[in-house]
């Protein structure tokens, strides 16, 4: 069947609830996920809007949480998965406001996709520091051994 990502917070290609978002608590939905491949070492999670910052002329791919080196015995993160609440081992990369942790949906303009994208890796990755998402992207390159991927949207209510 192959890596599946889901979370009981929305459903695929559907609306995140506000409480996610910068209108409500900011918290991290809950992500659950299964068939992780023979040989995995560890997970990478990314999550990104490429809608920013407005869908119809987007200009860039807006980052909101990167995680790596999750063990692959981990089975999903909870709602509210907070910096000091990953599993041993995980390390923090940098989201695009140049922090730690999970950032929520904040669309200035529109209906912005988030996608959300979990990696299972052949290894291990050494300390990367708090690398932006395209250092982890680099770092990943030729480990990769599944992949997928949950699609969330928001338009923020004015």
């Amino acid at each position: 069947m192959g890596l599946t990502l889901t979370s009981s917070a929305f459903s695929p290609n559907g609306a995140i609830d506000p409480i996610h978002t910068c209108d409500g608590q900011d918290l991290s939905p809950a992500l659950q996920w299964q068939d992780v491949p023979e040989g995995t070492r560890s997970l990478v999670l990314i999550v990104d809007d490429p809608d920013a910052p407005d869908p119809a002329a987007p200009r860039m791919t807006w980052v909101h949480w990167v995680l790596y080196n999750i063990p692959p015995e981990t089975t999903g993160l909870a709602q509210g998965t907070g910096p000091d609440d990953v599993p041993d081992g995980c390390r923090h990369g940098l989201n695009d406001w140049d922090r730690i942790g999970y950032g929520g949906p904040c669309p200035p303009v529109g209906t912005h996709r988030y996608f959300h994208k979990l990696y299972a890796l052949d290894t291990m990755l050494p300390d990367l520091g708090l690398p932006t998402k395209a250092a982890l992207e680099a770092a990943m390159q030729g480990h990769v051994l599944a992949q997928a991927e949950l699609v969330g949207t928001y338009a923020r209510r004015r």
